[in-house]
């Protein structure tokens, strides 16, 4: 499935969430899909983005590790559906608004825990989730050099 698709149901699925247990699901969700997106952008991706795809890779997977995988079976993991990015571009500006809003529900599930370990699950999350969103934008600003770089005319005045 294409990643914008993807995005679009995690950011659905996670609106529709209003339990802790539900919410914490679907940032893992996010995070996983993160991961396979910067997985498949670090190998295929334009050259510029290698790099940071690849520490977007390392950062989702530890937004993983810092919260309890849901048991959703590989049929019921959203990241495992990837199959294409048409365009980096928007599916990098899709997936930063989608882990901004992981990172806002996080902070609403934190205040509400009962569980100091709850708590500070809730924020290295949300410290993941950021981190993962930083690198995000940092792919959007290597993208809109390499566009203003194509664009920008011939300052030789070669013929």
């Amino acid at each position: 499935m294409d990643a914008l698709r993807l995005i679009r149901a995690s950011r659905g699925a996670l609106a529709r969430s209003h339990d802790p247990p539900d919410i914490l699901a679907e940032a893992w969700q996010a995070q996983a899909l993160a991961q396979a997106i910067g997985s498949r952008l670090a190998v295929s991706g334009p050259p510029e983005l290698r790099g940071e795809a690849l520490g977007l890779t390392e950062v989702s997977g530890r937004g993983c590790a810092a919260l309890d995988a849901p048991d959703l079976g590989v049929n019921g993991i959203r990241a495992a559906q990837l199959t294409s990015i048409e365009d980096a571009r928007i599916v990098l500006l899709l997936l930063g608004g989608l882990l901004g809003e992981v990172g806002i529900a996080l902070v609403g599930v934190a205040c509400s825990a009962g569980e100091q370990a709850d708590y500070w699950q809730c924020i290295e999350a949300i410290d993941a989730a950021d981190e993962s969103r930083d690198r995000v934008l940092e792919m959007l600003r290597r993208l809109a050099v390499r566009e203003a770089g194509m664009s920008a005319p011939d300052s030789t005045g070669g013929a």
